[in-house]
């Protein structure tokens, strides 16, 4: 298999380890940390987790740029580019420094009402550490950016597969002997580092990349930066989207209450992730095939496929929820994060149409028109969170979780007609194409839930068992109809091509 194909098998290995072992572990952090433990290790977490947007969008642009560099085969250029690259890095450096020191500084004054003095000191000593984990991390992530743009997946990935089965064993041997919070972050930053020395080596010594500095030029560097800052404002965003609510939770309410919502956004980076696997390996084909000029029907052409592609997995799992994720949280963290089920099932709802559309945003990278989305983005995305703070008075975690999807909505809608005027992508024939797939599921989950509704089964698992081997047997089948030849043939090429390689 190629670096597209066989990348895009080891993000979904690694989403496979990274839900059953976040599905084990997550429980058991949370029992052996304790919910007030729990919830504070995830605020301080998503406190920090703000200054991850300045990176300015830096990744994601040596992705495109080393890829448009390669098509023009300009090696000189890509040197330049990387150079310059590293300069804005330290840059960010010592602004996550200095930004690091003026919140440590304000800490109190920030969670001072809700957290009790031995909360507080942990909560200092998390925050440091967890600033200098970004300080390095940053800069860390240009290599993974370097070998995107070469497509060169399967070793990142594998490194990245190994990295979390070292760190899930790591935190459960941590636990088991009495850790805690602390030591949870030290071995996410040790971590951290190993899996930046793996990629570096690969840049360095695989792929033969060179960092050099040609001529310094101000117009390089605001040409990186006019193209990074709308990837800044969509890495703004989602912080602004999913961790914005623990930070109004713990000013208004108790960790506990932060707690809840934090499990929620952490089932909702699951569902996140199963489209990102497949659509993070085909920016730089959008960008390739934009640098050749290709057509507006081959655009929505592999526009259609991608999204076919992520659909099938992601509403299987959403279906797949709707019917045993009441069941499926019970037993996973038990009653007391019984209004999860709730949360995750309006995340999935919103996300499944942003998700869906993966490679549209690829393309607006590749033809580097990011602007109009990115201010749409930020100011639907305000505007959520606006209406969802208000409505945390009366429903908490839900309230602001229903005010960010309502606007997710409204933004897809605009961003269909930007699509269809702008970038001339043919979304009505897309809508045609895909609409299929959401009857579908709309079919299997309404009949499975009507024919189970009333069925006496002993408890949670036994229905979460039995509903989960119907459901999936009838969505296989049913999507399989649904499936076009040339689906058909990837699905039954790829396992011919695993079978003989087992085999080999």
């Amino acid at each position: 298999m190629n670096q597209l194909k066989t990348g895009a098998v080891l993000s979904y290995v690694l989403i496979f380890v990274t839900t059953i072992v976040g599905l084990v572990l997550t429980p058991f952090i949370v029992k052996s940390l304790g919910k007030a433990e729990y919830g504070l290790y995830t605020m301080i977490g998503a406190l920090v987790g703000y200054m991850t947007v300045l990176d300015f969008g830096l990744t994601n642009t040596i992705v495109r740029f080393v890829a448009k560099y390669r098509a023009d085969r300009d090696i000189r250029g890509e040197e330049d580019f990387l150079a310059h690259s590293f300069i804005l890095y330290s840059l960010i450096g010592v602004i996550i420094v200095f930004g690091g020191l003026i919140v440590f500084f304000n800490l109190e004054n920030l969670y001072g009402d809700t957290l009790s003095t031995s909360q507080m000191s942990k909560a200092r000593k998390m925050f440091i550490i967890l600033i200098f984990n970004l300080a390095v991390s940053l800069p860390g992530g240009a290599f993974q950016g370097i070998c995107s743009g070469y497509e060169e997946f399967v070793f990142p990935r594998l490194a990245n597969i190994i990295r979390y089965i070292l760190r899930s064993l790591l935190v459960f041997a941590l636990l088991l002997y009495g850790g805690d919070a602390l030591g949870i972050i030290l071995v996410d930053t040790g971590m951290n580092i190993m899996y930046i020395w793996i990629t570096a080596i690969i840049a360095f010594k695989k792929l033969k990349v060179r960092i050099y500095l040609h001529e310094f030029r101000f117009s390089l560097l605001k040409a990186i930066l006019s193209f990074s800052v709308w990837i800044f404002v969509f890495s703004l965003v989602n912080q602004l989207r999913w961790q914005a609510g623990q930070l109004v939770l713990g000013v208004s309410f108790s960790t506990s209450v932060v707690a809840i919502y934090a499990v929620a956004i952490t089932l909702g980076g699951y569902y996140g992730a199963f489209s990102s696997a497949i659509a993070s390996v085909f920016l730089p084909r959008a960008t390739q095939m934009v640098t050749f000029n290709a057509s507006s029907r081959e655009l929505t052409d592999m526009f259609i496929r991608v999204s076919r592609v992520i659909l099938f997995v992601i509403l299987y799992v959403f279906g797949g929820f709707v019917l045993v994720g009441r069941s499926f949280v019970n037993l996973w963290v038990g009653n007391d994060f019984a209004e999860v089920y709730y949360y995750v099932l309006i995340m999935m709802f919103g996300l499944t149409f942003i998700l869906s559309q993966g490679f549209a945003s690829n393309i607006l990278e590749a033809k580097n028109k990011l602007k109009f989305r990115g201010i749409l983005i930020l100011v639907m995305t305000l505007a959520g969170l606006t209406v969802g703070a208000f409505l945390v008075k009366d429903y908490k975690g839900l309230g602001m979780i229903m005010g960010t999807v309502i606007f997710m909505l409204l933004e897809r809608i605009v961003m269909t007609w930007y699509y269809q005027k702008k970038i001339h992508l043919q979304m009505f024939r897309y809508y045609k194409n895909v609409a299929p797939l959401f009857l579908g599921v709309f079919v299997i989950v309404s009949v499975i839930y009507w024919v189970f509704y009333f069925k006496d089964f002993s408890g949670d698992f036994s229905r979460l068992i039995v509903v989960s081997v119907v459901y999936t047997l009838v969505y296989v089948a049913l999507f399989w109809r649904l499936s076009t030849e040339r689906e058909k043939k990837m699905i039954t090429g790829g396992l011919k091509e695993m079978k003989n390689k087992a085999l080999s």
